[in-house]
């Protein structure tokens, strides 16, 4: 591992208390900004995640025909004006288009994509080119678009539009909203329903914001489906702050002794915080209190305090989809609860922006803590009495969320650690540790 990287994370001096907010949700970001791009007028967007990932798609739907106009706000968010490109439909690009490190992205884009006379090559960062796409080119190949060099599964890939796609059925191999709003956005140019189908419940933010923009969709249990073929119009989207980053706030001060915090207009989309659900089966203090509504998406309040009697519990596989970007802070959570603490079918924390699995394994032995895999399964046998050892460092191979996870190691331990690129935490929560000095600080 190099050494030129390394971050000193040092323990918190004092517990975790008071309120505070968290970034705008990347899901609901991305989103907002492509949507607008798709539409017919000038749509308003505010609370946008200024996060590279969300730059991404700002920078890919620009090079496409839209005028992106945002501007920093005091609170580090993103507001301003995105005219979208409409019926006359997205512009041929100059050259491929880059998405970093962002899977919603390039993903999101390539049903975006779908309908439309242009050929376009889509590329990412080393860590983006491994993860898989094919599961994206498949449905949308039998739609009518086509994918080069055929069959490829990683970028770059160039993806050749048609303006004659069909409506289709589809049913869903895996849990995934990139997935299905991928073949949503690209039924939005086709006769008739495009309906897909999935094993559990994945992020329904697509199916909630499109009717925003002038779409009928459905959504329902393991289902959705979009009616065309329609243009979207222009709207007006407010970003609630991020669940996802909330969880890491939120577990440092179940972890952290004496702490007792609020995560205020933070989403409580249901398809969110299965999080929340399953810290609340551990035995943790946490409670939500809805606030109100932007658009069809429940913001408010997710409380939590200090707990000192967690338990181990079995998270089965159709509550997985639902918070699969949680499962390495949970999994640090697990290791200080008492038992053993399972999640069913974490198949696709292999494909993540790391091999999530293998490192949250490799992560939690250096602690002590046992854990492995069987199968798809993850299992961890706790320890209520966990103590950090001396000069620990960990590699949070450039992922985002285990730099985060192994971070709480410090902040909530009595024992500084070190991680090797930290920086990475820039995808998703920039700004990660000054929350925590606003905590400790109040």
């Amino acid at each position: 591992m190099s050494t030129s990287k390394l971050t000193r994370i040092d323990p918190l001096p004092r517990p975790l208390d008071g309120s505070i907010h968290v970034p705008g949700d990347k899901s609901i970001s991305h989103r907002s900004i492509l949507f607008s791009a798709m539409a017919e007028g000038t749509s308003r967007v505010s609370g946008v995640l200024d996060s590279e990932d969300v730059r991404s798609t700002i920078g890919a739907v620009t090079a496409l025909g839209a005028e992106v106009n945002l501007e920093k706000m005091p609170d580090g968010s993103l507001q301003g004006g995105v005219t979208g490109w409409g019926a006359a439909g997205p512009k041929q690009p100059t050259e491929p288009i880059y998405c970093g490190n962002s899977g919603t992205t390039v993903r999101l884009l390539m049903g975006v994509l779908a309908p439309w006379d242009i050929r376009v090559t889509l590329t990412g960062d080393a860590s983006l080119c491994k993860r898989p796409m094919r599961r994206i080119a498949l449905p949308l190949t039998k739609m009518g678009a086509s994918f080069e060099p055929v069959g490829q599964d990683t970028l770059p890939i160039t993806e050749v539009g048609n303006p004659n796609l069909h409506a289709i059925t589809y049913d869903m191999p895996v849990s995934s909203a990139q997935l299905k709003t991928a073949v949503m956005l690209a039924g939005l140019s086709c006769e008739g329903t495009t309906e897909v189908h999935e094993p559990s419940p994945s992020r329904n933010h697509t199916e909630l914001m499109l009717p925003q923009f002038g779409a009928e969709t459905v959504a329902a249990r393991g289902m959705a489906s979009v009616t065309g073929p329609v243009t979207l119009q222009a709207s007006e989207v407010v970003v609630p702050g991020d669940p996802s980053s909330a969880a890491f706030l939120v577990c440092a001060a179940l972890l952290r002794p004496g702490s007792r915090i609020q995560v205020e207009n933070v989403s409580l989309n249901v398809a969110r915080i299965g999080f929340t659900r399953t810290l609340e089966r551990m035995g943790a203090d946490i409670a939500l209190t809805t606030q109100g509504h932007s658009g069809k998406e429940p913001y408010g309040i997710i409380s939590a305090s200090y707990t000192d009697t967690l338990r181990g519990c079995e998270i089965p596989a159709e509550k997985i989809a639902g918070l699969i970007d949680e499962v390495p802070v949970l999994s640090l959570v697990a290791a200080h609860a008492k038992g053993i603490t399972v999640f069913r079918n974490v198949s696709e924390l292999r494909v993540k922006e790391s091999d999530r699995l293998q490192a949250i394994i490799d992560g939690l032995g250096k602690l002590g803590v046992s854990a492995w895999a069987e199968g798809d399964d993850l299992y961890i046998e706790g320890n209520p009495d966990l103590q950090t050892p001396d000069d620990l460092v960990f590699d949070s191979l450039g992922d985002h969320r285990l730099a985060m996870t192994w971070s709480l190691v410090g902040l909530c331990g009595d024992k500084p650690v070190h991680i090797d690129n930290f920086e990475s935490v820039a995808v998703s929560f920039p700004g990660f540790l000054s929350q925590f000095d606003r905590l400790v600080s109040e």
